[in-house]
């Protein structure tokens, strides 16, 4: 009997995301730019495996912007403004931003107070870094994540304070906007608080990734980086990941992954 309970909650953390409820507002997405990261040993950065050919390769660093009506979603927010037009040499990698998260929506008429929620995948500082410019908005993101973020370097001082706006993912999905349209997915693994998204478009359903995956290849050959803080939670979370994507029948984009930049229209387009 113990057992059964003790499968039946794992079955209802991991319970199928909400199908959108009739009359679920219509959302779209914009792609924005968060800059390029230059691995200097692909596979060994990203496998624990030995999946990948050696060597450097460049992937892209992507944020989104998600409109659900008169609201807007952040999704992820790159590394920080002040790598602006600077090379920064990380040691494993060489990181840069050419244009800023609030520069980019600027040209699409929208304020840093015009972003109601700033969704983060995960607290590694290529996602959270541009965060703290949108200090008014509601911060989603996964309980461990949040927890393991403080000190010195705490990119989420402005949600420490009491009273602030915070949804901390434990377990379970978060149904952003509570009507199932835009989803943040439990699949932890690659951090203990990871995440990944759900959009659905009228013109079908929208996966990002988060850095569950770092590249397009990652799908077919599962290669695990090193520093993910769990092997066999990764393993469960590609699982569900494709289970989520074939049953949809949905679009999925790598953020990392150069070649999946072009599966949505070019800013300031959106997809619908």
């Amino acid at each position: 009997m113990k057992m059964l309970f003790a499968l039946f909650g794992a079955a209802m953390l991991t319970a199928a995301a909400p199908a959108p409820r009739p009359g679920a507002a219509k959302v779209s997405i914009v792609r924005l730019d968060c800059g390029t990261i230059k691995i200097k040993d692909f596979n060994a950065f990203f496998s624990d495996s030995f999946d990948y050919k050696p060597g450097p390769r460049e992937i892209t660093n992507s944020c989104y912007l998600v409109r659900h009506m008169d609201h807007h979603l952040l999704w992820d927010s790159g590394f920080p403004a002040a790598l602006k037009g600077k090379n920064n040499d990380m040691g494993a990698l060489v990181a840069g931003i050419e244009r800023t998260i609030v520069e980019q929506l600027a040209q699409i008429g929208l304020k840093p107070a015009d972003v109601d929620v700033v969704g983060i995948s995960h607290m590694h500082g290529d996602h959270t870094g541009q965060a703290k410019d949108f200090p008014a908005a509601k911060l989603v993101i996964g309980n461990k994540d949040l927890e393991l973020s403080k000190g010195k370097a705490d990119p989420f001082g402005p949600w420490r304070a009491p009273g602030a706006k915070v949804e901390a993912m434990d377990g379970r999905d978060v149904d952003i906007f509570g009507d199932g349209s835009v989803v943040a997915l439990n699949l932890p693994g690659h951090t203990p608080g990871h995440m990944a998204l759900l959009v659905r478009l009228a013109s079908g359903p929208v996966l990002l990734s988060g850095d569950l995956y770092h590249s397009g290849e990652a799908r077919t050959k599962r290669g695990i980086p090193p520093f993910n803080a769990s092997r066999a939670e990764t393993l469960a979370s590609f699982d569900r990941f494709e289970r989520v994507a074939k049953n949809l029948g949905a679009k999925v984009i790598v953020q990392h992954e150069p070649a999946d930049v072009a599966k949505l229209p070019a800013f300031p387009k959106a997809a619908q």
